[in-house]
């Protein structure tokens, strides 16, 4: 099915108190690229309400390229939790070395233990997130209900704006193509035989669950069917997720650049800013791709509210999202009992065909 062209769904009830804007504002995600991707409609609908104001956002070090160079914000800072701010202690350096930005404001996005924590010890005087994960931390809370999956995840972010008397309109998500890593990316195509200016489809065959990929040699066959003289594939992957992509690349006929494993952020941004098309599971890049202004044709599996295409399908228009329900009435995750039917029963003709039509479109 086609994603929708607008996102409409009821708004949330108007707070009791409305809060005064904010002079120095800090937009908090600590999840994962695709979080962060969908949570940049923040920014912009925030510096469009107070174009004055100072807009910090902290983000994890692994996602400070989604949001390098955005031009709604002042200030990108980054918490490195697997790295050197892993420790209790150098998360308590970490917050308090956020004091001297002076942010008057935090908005948690997402709650988690550490992103409460870090605005409060931040002495960050007003803390606005969801009543869960130590909520006790914020002075303002708002009801968490997104495991419902009732609105897109964008919608639930700039839905938090309404605390301070803002009525958002539609999420944009925006992400910054930064020149140095799109140099890069020129080189390395036309290194691999894709110059400057030449079509090609990206493809994203991994995910973070079983229970998300669809079979490799489902995406080498459509990867093959599309591959034609002026139509390369090239595919993408993290480095965890390599050998899903080698995957594709051995059992596709014709010849394929494979970068999988040797892109950063920055540099997956740019190939995707670059691609006519990404076809990929439900994952963080199909967010990056929408938010440069590349069609997707997503592949979902699981069949949860919370994790449904209405949550999480990419924003914008002329996208594909791809999600076949086989009657299950609870998800059992990577522990499918069935064989990942809903998985399995979409064909190679039907990505193919919607491929095809995004392509068109």
């Amino acid at each position: 099915m086609e994603s929708p062209d607008s996102l409409s769904a009821k708004p949330l009830e108007p707070p009791r108190q409305v809060l005064d804007a904010p002079r120095r504002l800090l937009v908090v995600r600590l999840d994962r690229i695709g979080d962060v991707a969908l949570s940049t409609a923040v920014l912009r609908a925030a510096r469009r309400a107070w174009p004055q104001s100072y807009i910090g956002v902290l983000v994890r070090e692994a996602c400070r390229d989604v949001v390098t160079g955005n031009p709604d914000v002042n200030a990108v800072l980054a918490y490195d939790k697997e790295g050197k701010h892993r420790s209790p202690l150098a998360t308590v350096a970490f917050a308090r070395s956020l004091r001297p930005h002076r942010f008057d404001t935090a908005l948690v996005l997402h709650p988690s233990n550490r992103a409460h924590w870090i605005p409060f010890l931040a002495g960050i005087r007003r803390r606005v997130g969801y009543d869960r994960k130590q909520p006790w931390l914020l002075t303002h809370r708002v009801p968490h209900t997104k495991q419902e999956g009732q609105k897109h995840e964008s919608e639930y972010a700039v839905e938090m704006l309404r605390v301070f008397g803002v009525q958002p309109g539609p999420p944009e998500p925006f992400v910054a193509v930064q020149p140095e890593a799109a140099a890069r990316v020129t080189q390395r195509l036309q290194a691999a035989g894709v110059p400057a200016g030449a079509t090609f489809v990206a493809v994203h065959p991994s995910a973070s669950c079983v229970s998300k990929r669809w079979m490799p040699e489902r995406f080498a066959a459509v990867a093959d069917k599309l591959a034609a003289p002026g139509l390369r594939i090239v595919l993408v992957a993290g480095k965890e997720d390599k050998p899903h992509a080698d995957a594709v690349a051995r059992a596709m006929r014709s010849p394929s650049v494979n970068l999988a494993g040797q892109l950063s952020i920055a540099e997956l941004i740019a190939v995707l800013a670059r691609a006519k098309l990404l076809i990929s599971n439900d994952s963080g890049p199909v967010h990056l791709a929408a938010a440069v202004g590349t069609k997707v044709v997503v592949i979902f599996g699981r069949n949860q509210a919370g994790l449904s295409p209405k949550r999480w399908g990419p924003v914008g228009q002329g996208h594909v999202i791809l999600h076949k329900e086989v009657g299950c009435e609870v998800c059992l995750a990577h522990n499918c009992d069935i064989a990942f039917k809903c998985l399995t029963e979409l064909s190679v003709e039907e990505v193919h065909s919607a491929a095809l039509a995004a392509l068109a479109a």
